[in-house]
């Protein structure tokens, strides 16, 4: 083990937060190159550009509960994370060099419908990072005490993050997105590889081989009615009287796409679709609870949980409601500029688009560490998050009303930045105490789904109503709105506030364990 790591030192932060800053400036380069260039090389419209954003989400939902659950239960070179962390990376670098080469590749195949190549492309490039996203984060948890060390290793990792994210956007701005691209490859290729291999694992969290909760896990249910609603009742064993709602279910779906030009049709078979959705998800859940609680073995193990469900279950809720704002505007801020800003004589979007990224991750990197960590440590993390949460909202609302310049965009971002530092740092924290740590995998898997299930809404359902506004001032107003419904939500969610840890007495109690 490096000394930096026995001492938890500010290098060993340091140190810990490149994998994940790889994955995170693999996606930074997938937010700032891809909608541009789908748009502007390719011609693709909003529904479309919807669809190949649908990929991360669905790779999201496979992936991080996946591999959280294989990674909880593996030990292979010397580590449960490393593994994936090392392939996720250097699939990943190889994707971001395809994705510039989409015209390529489809000639090359003989492909003629250049979407069903984005797709399979963007598909791959979110698979990799999806498999090693949740490695690099639960490993943050794995070799840091509860509090504010705890804390500290999820702000330096924004910190670190943040700031190899704005030289993403900086460098596509300057020289371009496709040196950002093939940049972008080398440095998530050696981000994942050396720090991964210095990093030394704990093997058991609590001195213990306690194992995974069981086969029959509540959520891995849920997750699985996720894909095909009530079938989760299926891999319970239970009865599956949620099952019967499988066939509404897709057909509501199915027809909210058939009917996606009339919104007086596809809204409320969206909203009746989803709500059916939902429901066989929490019933999958209660079924496999109520299965093994049939067993005495399992009922026992039950009843020792160290989880937090109903402050688990408030928390992926608020924070669905920021992704639902954030990612609306990652996804189609580009037709935002066209209807605003490219007819007052503002032409160059790429530019726009890398510059207010740039203004936002600046910002989002420079306040976890320096403001957010050592204010959460004195009034709690949940509090400072509900602020940055509803100044991003406010910042929206502005974008949407006054924007008529770049300038007037760069410096509303630099206020959303804000909230973008807290959504990406705070939760895992709050969210990480909540939790059993033997099982920390699993739940960062199941926390992405917070994420990956409003990526499915924003790809699917908002880029139809988008398309219908008059004016995609409209857009961030949208936005703002989803940001105000999570600021509310997490007025309900309670955090453990464990405040300082005494370093020294940590590592004596490690060496003599």
């Amino acid at each position: 083990m490096l000394d930096i790591q026995k001492k938890l030192s500010n290098p060993f932060y340091a140190l810990l937060a490149l994998p994940s800053t790889a994955m995170g400036f693999a996606l930074a380069v997938q937010i700032a190159a891809l909608s541009w260039i789908l748009r502007t090389e390719f011609g693709f419209e909003i529904f479309e550009i919807g669809i190949v954003w649908a990929t991360g989400p669905i790779a999201g939902i496979f992936g991080q509960v996946i591999i959280g659950v294989v990674s909880d239960n593996v030990w292979m070179w010397n580590g449960r994370r490393r593994p994936f962390i090392l392939f996720g990376g250097t699939l990943a670098a190889l994707m971001l060099i395809s994705l510039p080469n989409i015209g390529l590749i489809s000639d090359f195949f003989g492909v003629s419908n250049i979407l069903i190549v984005a797709v399979l492309v963007s598909l791959t490039l979110d698979l990799s990072i999806n498999v090693s996203f949740n490695p690099t984060r639960s490993i943050i948890a794995d070799v840091t005490p509860e509090g504010r060390a705890r804390t500290k290793g999820y702000t330096w990792m924004q910190t670190v993050s943040g700031f190899f994210g704005v030289m993403a956007y900086v460098v596509g701005a300057r020289y371009g997105n496709y040196v950002l691209l093939y940049g972008g490859a080398v440095l998530v290729l050696v981000f994942s590889i050396i720090p991964t291999l210095l990093i030394k694992e704990p093997r058991y969290i609590t001195g213990k081989d306690e194992g995974p909760l069981g086969r029959l896990d509540p959520l891995l249910a849920a997750t699985i009615s996720i894909l095909i609603p009530g079938s989760g009742h299926w891999y319970a064993k239970a009865r599956a009287k949620a099952a019967k709602f499988f066939v509404p279910t897709v057909l509501l779906y199915s027809l909210g796409i058939i009917f996606s030009t009339s919104p007086g049709l596809y809204v409320p078979l969206f909203i009746l679709a989803a709500a059916l959705h939902v429901y066989t998800i929490v019933d999958a859940f209660k079924a496999v609870d109520l299965q093994n609680r049939k067993s005495p073995e399992m009922a026992a193990i039950l009843d020792n949980d160290k989880t937090e469900w109903n402050q688990l279950f408030r928390l992926y809720i608020a924070h669905g409601f920021s992704w639902l704002g954030v990612q609306t505007m990652f996804v189609y801020i580009i037709f935002f500029l066209e209807d605003q800003l490219v007819p007052l004589g503002f032409e160059n979007t790429d530019v726009m688009i890398s510059v207010s990224f740039a203004v936002l991750n600046t910002v989002g990197f420079l306040l976890p560490a320096l403001v957010f960590e050592p204010i959460a440590a004195k009034i709690g993390r949940v509090k400072i998050h509900v602020i940055a949460i509803f100044i991003m909202a406010i910042s929206y609302y502005a974008m949407g009303m006054i924007v008529t310049t770049p300038m007037t965009l760069y410096v509303l971002m630099a206020f959303a930045g804000i909230g973008w530092g807290a959504i990406v740092s705070l939760p895992f924290a709050i969210m990480s105490e909540n939790v059993d740590p033997n099982r920390m995998g699993f739940f960062m898997g199941v926390f992405n789904l917070s994420v990956v299930i409003p990526h499915l809404i924003v790809s699917f359902v908002f880029s139809l109503i988008i398309a219908q506004f008059a004016s995609q001032k409209l857009l961030f107003l949208l936005c703002g709105a989803m940001l105000t419904l999570s600021a509310v939500f997490w007025f309900f969610v309670k955090e453990k506030q464990t405040g300082e840890v005494d370093i020294d007495k940590l590592i004596e109690e490690k060496d003599n364990s």
